[in-house]
């Protein structure tokens, strides 16, 4: 072998070795710093966690639920429901863990960490956003105390109030300051109140309106020239009235709170005010009949309330122009209004039977027209100048 094929052998095996370190070179630090093999370890790890996310959390609330159903109370079936969701979060946190240390980056300062702690943050605020509903709903302490409007509230709040401590948490995590951010939005916050003051009048008024439990969902409401229908739900800034018609009125807090608002729902009784006038003929002796036996009626009902309780008279009350009218003032004891109209509808057929019963009539409006036989006709202008015209040719014909 000559020297030159000797040269070129030894030139192509430094090229070799060249190129093989810079293979171990790549292999060993292209992969975020660490080999390609630790690489692929880590992208084994975080899928082996995907796919365990569904069975290890699937698995894991079904013996949760299993255990809770031997409990009497309902509050941890409701807690376990609402957790499942973080739950599956689990073990894809488990999985980034071990990727970070796999790929060397589980240190407390290193991204890695920080990447995992901001998942096990966004876990556990998950978990105590979706917690909150069951357990303000549960505890007997809570709704025994509030309304299920201020209870829906507050747990509203509470769930805005755990997202916002939870990224707040994560921005801490990466040494993001909160401080700076929180008096951007204090400034912002300034500059949106002040063309925003209906947004936060209403808030106010809503909170007024729940703190003096002026109605609940399912309450008849009539505010005078707004609406007037069933509450159907309390929002931040209106309130869903559903008028009868069945159509949605999406009413401002603000009204709702500055007018005067009649609660239909919370009338102790249902009044009944009627004027009932009878014919002119009816003698005394008929009036106090149909008085004693309607009065008698009510007072003996089983679905009218009872003196002193409320007020109930059956009184002559004036005389009409064409009737001598009774006065009937009586409260039913239910509120419902079905009902109401059924215990009228009665007490019009007993009125009814009473009258008729008394030998007299109900009265209705009339007239009587009476024609005077006197000299004296009235004649409209059009009448009197054709009777003088008559009158003047007649004496002209005399004449003649």
């Amino acid at each position: 072998m000559s020297a030159n094929d000797t040269t070129l052998v030894e030139q192509s095996a430094e090229a070799a070795n060249e190129f093989w370190t810079l293979v171990i070179d790549v292999w060993n630090t292209s992969f975020l710093g660490a080999s390609v093999g630790q690489g692929l370890l880590a992208i084994l790890a975080i899928l082996g966690g995907l796919l365990l996310r569904g069975l290890v959390a699937t698995w894991l609330v079904a013996l949760l639920r299993r255990l809770v159903r031997r409990t009497q109370t309902e509050l941890d079936d409701a807690v376990v429901d609402a957790l499942a969701g973080p739950f599956q979060l689990v073990p894809v946190v488990l999985g980034v863990f071990v990727a970070t240390l796999i790929l060397g980056y589980g240190g407390a300062e290193t991204i890695g960490a920080r990447i995992t702690q901001s998942l096990i943050a966004i876990s556990l605020f998950w978990a105590l956003h979706n917690a909150v509903t069951p357990v303000a709903n549960g505890l007997d302490v809570i709704t025994s105390s509030l309304t299920p409007v201020m209870i829906d509230w507050m747990t509203k709040a509470m769930r805005i109030l755990f997202i916002i401590i939870g990224a707040a948490a994560v921005l801490e995590i990466w040494s993001i300051p909160v401080g700076p951010i929180v008096a951007g939005l204090g400034l912002f916050g300034v500059a949106v109140g002040l063309g925003a003051q209906d947004l936060f009048k209403n808030l106010i008024a809503g909170v007024l309106i729940l703190t003096e439990r002026r109605f609940l969902p399912g309450d008849w409401v009539m505010v005078d020239g707004v609406v007037e229908g069933t509450v159907e739900k309390i929002n931040f800034r209106s309130t869903v009235v559903r008028r009868f018609d069945k159509g949605p009125v999406y009413v401002p807090n603000a009204k709702l709170s500055d007018n005067a608002v009649t609660n239909f729902s919370r009338m102790t009784h249902r009044r009944i005010s009627w004027v009932i006038g009878v014919e002119y003929k009816t003698t005394t002796e008929q009036l106090a009949y149909i008085r004693d036996k309607t009065l008698d009626y009510v007072l003996n009902h089983p679905e009218f309330a009872k003196p002193p309780e409320v007020t109930t008279f059956m009184r002559v009350d004036s005389f009409g122009p064409s009737s001598i009218d009774f006065k009937l003032y009586a409260f039913t004891v239910t509120t419902n209004w079905t009902e109401w109209l059924r215990i009228k509808e009665a007490l019009a057929f007993e009125l009814k039977k009473i009258v008729e019963e008394a030998g007299t009539g109900f009265a209705f409006p009339s007239q009587t027209l009476y024609m005077d036989d006197g000299s004296e006709v009235f004649l409209p202008p059009e009448l009197q100048a054709e009777q003088a015209q008559r009158a003047t040719a007649d004496d002209g014909k005399g004449d003649g």
